[in-house]
């Protein structure tokens, strides 16, 4: 039997994520009240950096709100993600791979969906994070400056294509991977990462008034940690982001020990021998 499930797939129209096949911690942070899902299309993308060698000075970097140890410090669950994405003994790398990047495309696309009506064709001109710009390529390589709404559902319609395909993604137990298949998931892990990075920088705010911060944090680090170990995106693609995931993939802090209270005082002997008289 396969070691993951397919019921991954409905979860774009679905208010929680299943995740089976994955160890239960998983299930702690499954963003329970997400709802809707991305329209999609197809295509490949790319990246550009917005800036120009023309020796003019570069604006003064916009704080960084998602930086804030207020929002930092706010996370579903607190513990070792380096244990959720290590590979199990007698699992197989590809099947695990398969398992974890179908499960981040599915909860990436409905934690996009949260804030998908604010991200407009008017409010998003382009697919930006930080100081890069992504700019998308069909299969044909032809290169397109799009919006960020039109790049997520490229990305989305790619990735669920790719994911739904038996050939790439096969079920069937005695199915093989194809020979491309780790090549493939780091594309849509690529491309996932993109869709992260534009959540922060672009509608973080958003994320924040809806109080679904935590969710997003603990989602963007696990992710992180997953493509560390497997060395599925190039650390200069994710050098965008390198000072939040420093942050949310180091373990938090532990509580201060409170003071101890100071011991009651003894009464004294006149109290003890008190006696109230009717």
């Amino acid at each position: 039997m396969r070691c993951w499930s397919w019921e991954l797939l409905s979860c774009c129209t679905c208010s929680q994520v299943c995740t089976s096949g994955l160890q239960t911690d998983q299930e702690q942070y499954e963003l329970d009240t997400l709802h809707g899902s991305a329209s999609v299309a197809s295509g490949w993308a790319s990246w550009k950096s917005k800036t120009k060698p023309n020796g003019k000075k570069p604006p003064a970097e916009e704080k960084k709100l998602y930086l804030e140890p207020e929002y930092t410090k706010i996370r579903v669950v607190d513990f070792d993600l380096k244990e959720l994405v290590v590979l199990p003994r007698e699992i197989d790398l590809n099947e695990w791979l398969a398992s974890n990047t179908t499960t981040f495309f599915n909860l990436i696309n409905l934690q996009y969906s949260t804030i998908s009506e604010f991200c407009t064709g008017e409010t998003c001109l382009s697919m930006a994070a930080c100081n890069t710009t992504y700019y998308w390529y069909d299969e044909k390589g032809k290169k397109t400056k799009c919006t960020a709404p039109q790049y997520v559902d490229f990305v989305m319609s790619a990735c669920q294509k790719l994911v739904t395909d038996e050939e790439i993604f096969p079920t069937k137990y005695g199915k093989e991977f194809p020979n491309s298949f780790e090549s493939l998931v780091k594309k849509i892990c690529r491309y996932l990462f993109h869709v992260l990075a534009h959540l922060y920088w672009s509608h973080f705010k958003e994320t924040v008034a809806m109080d679904l911060q935590g969710h997003l944090n603990i989602l963007y680090a696990h992710f992180i940690v997953f493509v560390r170990e497997f060395n599925l995106v190039d650390p200069k693609e994710t050098c965008i982001m390198d000072d939040l995931s420093e942050i949310l993939c180091s373990p938090l802090p532990p509580a201060p020990t409170p003071a101890p209270s100071a011991p009651a005082s003894a009464p004294s002997p006149s109290s003890q021998n008190h006696v109230t008289e009717r």
